[in-house]
């Protein structure tokens, strides 16, 4: 069973989100919260495996509970799925930044959002790659683009791991990279669980980040 709790300062939208979800017989909402603050003490009470979170809250919004639940060692299994009304809004990347797995539009169609959760809970976090990269490529060109230094871990990647990291923020899935690179889905899955620990990335989202924040793949480069 998959454990969610659901975080928008407006009530209707979290009725309507709890709803559909308990409408899935894999999935429990086990807790609400109108805010930030609430978010994070609901997330630190039920454990949840995904927390689908609105970034726009009054008080303590989205991107900083996402901070602090991503950075609580007790909430590490926990997955944030943010839900924006604006596709390219900056501060979902900014959320991506501060760990979060993924997001949604708020007018995502029922079934999609109940296999978003599905896909986040599994691990696979990124939900939609091509989307996601999209982000990446619209703010990291940008002048004022925070720069960050190279992470822990990227001088140690062996040349197919590297191949593999820029096939991963290209949002190339396990199956695509396993393709493009001429290797079995297995070992494609082995390359991205070691890029993970090497790098101490929670998901594919933050390899994304760590590819395009170091320079290992290029905005707008094919």
């Amino acid at each position: 069973m998959i454990r969610v709790v659901v975080a928008d300062d407006q009530a209707l939208v979290r009725a309507g989100f709890s709803v559909l979800l308990r409408s899935a017989d894999d999935i429990e909402v086990v807790g609400e919260a109108g805010d930030g603050l609430e978010a994070v003490a609901v997330a630190t009470s039920e454990r949840p495996d995904v927390i689908l979170m609105d970034i726009r809250m009054p008080g303590t919004d989205g991107l900083e509970a996402t901070r602090r639940i991503t950075a609580d060692e007790r909430l590490v299994a926990t997955k944030v799925l943010i839900l924006t009304t604006f596709d390219l809004d900056e501060h979902v990347y900014e959320a991506l930044r501060a760990g979060a797995s993924g997001f949604l539009l708020k007018d995502t169609l029922p079934d999609d959002l109940l296999a978003a959760v599905r896909i986040v809970a599994a691990g696979q976090a990124l939900l939609a790659p091509t989307v996601t990269r999209r982000l990446m490529e619209e703010f990291v060109r940008r002048p004022a683009a925070t720069r960050t230094e190279p992470p822990i871990g990227l001088d140690t990647l062996t040349a197919r791991e590297a191949e593999v990291l820029t096939a991963v923020a290209r949002g190339l899935s396990n199956t695509e990279i396993a393709d493009t690179l001429f290797m079995s889905p297995a070992t494609a899955k082995t390359h991205v669980s070691r890029l993970l620990a090497k790098l101490h990335a929670r998901d594919r989202a933050q390899l994304v980040m760590v590819a395009y924040e170091a320079g290992v793949v290029a905005p707008g480069v094919p």
